[in-house]
């Protein structure tokens, strides 16, 4: 004849249930709640504010839309400012980048070449914002730009150089030139021939899209190993 479990017995039993069924609701709950974003600040100038744009015509908006399209779970801050110099962009760093910034899309140099500011003082600027992101523990992709001619074969040799070589000294992604297939290009700028209208924002978004994609893959490789450390 079977005996009854005590009642102390029978109280262990219950509570090992009841933890059990705890401990998958938390495990499905897990599997199940959504990925959060990866959050990606564009620290820029004109270009990337948006310059003469609607709000939704401007490259970060029209950047997270693309990259929702495919899939993407992202967050895209405009951090740009019409006007600003390499040195403008790390005067307001601090507060210009929010907590919880995944990445950031450095593209800044525009504005020194234009106004012929010395390239060797343009990289100490954009080398100081690499270093000081790269210790918060943020990814950058460098948006590179490229001097205008009329500066003399000179300048344009130690500007344009200035892009790659940090990229390869700080192991960042690259994007060579920020306004590649558009310069120049009528169709795509405005009547100043110099800024993107929203056609050429939409060929600067399709082109650095594939360098985006690398961008959030390292932060969620990143994420992956915190989450296993």
């Amino acid at each position: 004849m079977r005996t009854m479990p005590s009642n102390g017995r029978l109280l262990n039993m219950v509570l090992r249930v009841l933890l059990c069924n705890w401990l998958l609701a938390a495990v499905a709950l897990a599997a199940t709640a959504p990925a959060k974003p990866v959050r990606i600040v564009v620290l820029g100038d004109s270009l990337a504010a948006g310059f003469q744009l609607k709000a939704a015509d401007a490259f970060p908006a029209q950047l997270e839309r693309a990259l929702k399209a495919r899939g993407h779970n992202v967050e895209i801050i405009n951090a740009g400012v019409s006007g600003d110099t390499t040195a403008g962009g790390l005067e307001r760093l601090k507060w210009a980048i929010p907590e919880a910034t995944d990445a950031v899309i450095l593209e800044l140099g525009a504005n020194d070449a234009l106004r012929g500011l010395e390239p060797a003082r343009a990289k100490a600027n954009l080398e100081k914002i690499i270093v000081e992101l790269k210790s918060d523990g943020i990814e950058v992709l460098l948006a590179g730009m490229l001097a205008p001619r009329n500066l003399g074969g000179s300048y344009s040799a130690a500007f344009d150089a200035i892009y790659p070589e940090l990229a390869s000294k700080h192991a960042l992604l690259l994007y060579p030139f920020f306004l590649d297939g558009i310069a120049f290009e009528a169709k795509f700028n405005l009547g100043d021939g110099i800024h993107p209208n929203g056609s050429g924002v939409a060929e600067i978004t399709r082109r650095i899209l594939p360098q985006v994609e690398q961008l959030i893959d390292r932060v969620r490789h990143k994420r992956a190993a915190a989450s296993k450390g």
